[in-house]
């Protein structure tokens, strides 16, 4: 009896994830997603440029085609780091760590650049740059999250530790993605209240094919950024541990 053996599924799971057959895989993905990135950027900005100001806000409004497509995207990143962190602590997946140490600076980035358009977008909206509203803040508190997934990531020089911190860190901080979806339902917000809802949309059908397009761009910016990242920490391990190898055997010799 093999009481060791492990399932199919996993090694199935396993043999998918290696790194050098991602390498393979993923490079055929990159100038399609370049493309097509590249057209959804250029159509989205040019039905955002064709819309006409809201009545209370102005021109101003066209911030949103930008400000919301980030903010999802932040949310998103950070949904799809939560897998990773699972499986790079339970079956010690060096592709999940990878995907994870990728990830963090592009979510903090869209983080940060959904912080700054909202500030933007917020002061001739609300007259203020910054309020401690329930959403501000816990995007703001993502934001450090990402940071602290970062810093984790690179903080050990053993590549197995900084994943286990990181894999727990980004497992403790998923609970704000739920209060940052639901907290201008929960408390008192200067946001309105969420736009879409099983009832249909509040959004004005003019503003819907501008913003899904810009959602879709940013999305696909961001699975192109994530492929590029994790193929060069990949090759940054693998000159790593080229240069150990070739250390260990001079050192033989």
């Amino acid at each position: 009896m093999t009481r060791n053996k492990k399932p199919r599924w996993r090694n199935a799971i396993l043999k998918q994830a290696i790194p050098a057959r991602f390498m393979r895989l993923s490079a055929c993905f990159l100038a399609p997603l370049s493309l097509l990135a590249l057209i959804a950027l250029v159509a989205g900005l040019y039905l955002a440029s064709h819309v006409q100001g809201d009545y209370q806000q102005g021109i101003t409004v066209t911030i949103m085609f930008i400000h919301v497509p980030l903010a999802w995207a932040a949310m998103l990143c950070y949904t799809l780091m939560f897998p990773a962190a699972i499986i790079a602590l339970a079956w010690r997946q060096p592709l999940a760590d990878i995907a994870l140490k990728a990830a963090a600076p592009l979510g903090a980035t869209f983080t940060a650049l959904a912080l700054v358009t909202g500030s933007l977008w917020g002061k001739p909206t609300w007259g203020t740059f910054w309020s401690w509203d329930g959403r501000l803040v816990s995007m703001l508190i993502l934001l450090l999250f990402y940071l602290a997934i970062i810093i984790a990531s690179r903080a050990f020089e053993n590549e197995r530790s900084s994943a286990i911190v990181a894999a727990i860190i980004t497992l403790v901080g998923f609970i704000n993605i739920p209060i940052i979806r639901f907290s201008v339902e929960w408390w008192h917000s200067l946001h309105q209240k969420s736009s879409f809802t099983r009832a249909g949309s509040a959004i004005h059908s003019s503003y819907l094919a501008p913003l899904g397009t810009m959602a879709l761009a940013i999305a696909l910016i961001f699975a192109l950024f994530q492929l590029m990242a994790m193929r060069n920490e990949i090759v940054r391990r693998q000159i790593i541990a080229a240069q150990y190898k070739a250390a260990r055997q001079a050192g033989k010799g």
